[in-house]
């Protein structure tokens, strides 16, 4: 059974979709089976590996709403290995047709996967910038988060609310959902600015923050515009040896 994993962070722009294609990528690379579900409705996911149609009617909404099952959305990619639940435009609608729904709300995304579960090693879980019902979906059908912060002030900002919804959720939704560890993004360590903010990161978090972190790279933000993950666009960049080392930093840890 698929160990699901939920990248997770309120705030837009810290390279939380980034980080988890690109580490989906390199997974697979390293003969793990991925699925990739995008729960954002901008689709950055989808756009990043490949699928630019925004009107898909096999896409993660037809799946929450019960009109197509989960084996019959899932796509292949041009990686080997890595596979997709694409997002759709229908789906920034999908928050008010779940919260009509009186008993269960919060687990249609997780009863949806327990049909697939099974034929994945990992299922990663792109999260919306925000607290709302998909995010809360995405969190309750996952066994840990992985959060990725940016090297910036305002990074740390609404993080604790972050942290209050993880705790919500285990209290209430999923008893055993962990954090499974904090990626430091868009790092440049000749900037005192990020060498503070990650300082501030491990007074919180310990020895939850990854050891690698993952640079500012011009490449890491083009490869999405040509629907490709760092991987298959440039593997010799700074980003894609980034992504490589901290992929394999993340399988260490979840083996252990």
């Amino acid at each position: 059974m698929a160990k699901v994993i939920a990248f997770s962070n309120q705030k837009g722009g810290v390279g939380k979709t980034t980080t988890c294609v690109n580490t989906a990528a390199y997974v697979a690379a390293k003969g793990k089976k991925v699925l990739v579900v995008d729960m954002d409705p901008q689709g950055n996911a989808s756009s990043a590996m490949g699928f630019f149609e925004r009107k898909d009617k096999r896409s993660v909404y037809e799946v929450l709403t019960g009109a197509e099952d989960p084996r019959d959305a899932v796509k292949e990619t041009d990686s080997e290995g890595l596979y997709a639940i694409v997002s759709s435009s229908d789906l920034a609608g999908a928050e008010l047709e779940l919260a009509q729904v009186m008993i269960g709300r919060e687990r249609v995304l997780e009863e949806k996967l327990a049909a697939i579960k099974d034929d994945y090693d990992f299922v990663f879980i792109d999260c919306p910038p925000s607290l709302g019902l998909l995010t809360v979906n995405s969190l309750t059908a996952a066994d840990g988060v992985v959060i990725p912060i940016q090297c910036e002030y305002f990074a740390l900002e609404g993080l604790s609310q972050m942290m209050n919804t993880i705790k919500l959720v285990k209290k209430f939704l999923r008893p055993d959902i962990e954090v499974e560890g904090v990626v430091i993004t868009l790092y440049d360590g000749r900037a005192k600015l990020s060498k503070g903010v990650v300082q501030e990161i491990e007074k919180v978090f310990g020895s939850k923050v990854y050891n690698v972190k993952i640079p500012r790279n011009v490449r890491l933000a083009e490869a999405p515009s040509y629907g490709k993950t760092i991987l298959k666009y440039d593997p010799k960049c700074a980003g894609a040896q980034a992504y490589e080392k901290f992929a394999e930093e993340f399988l260490e840890r979840i083996n252990k």
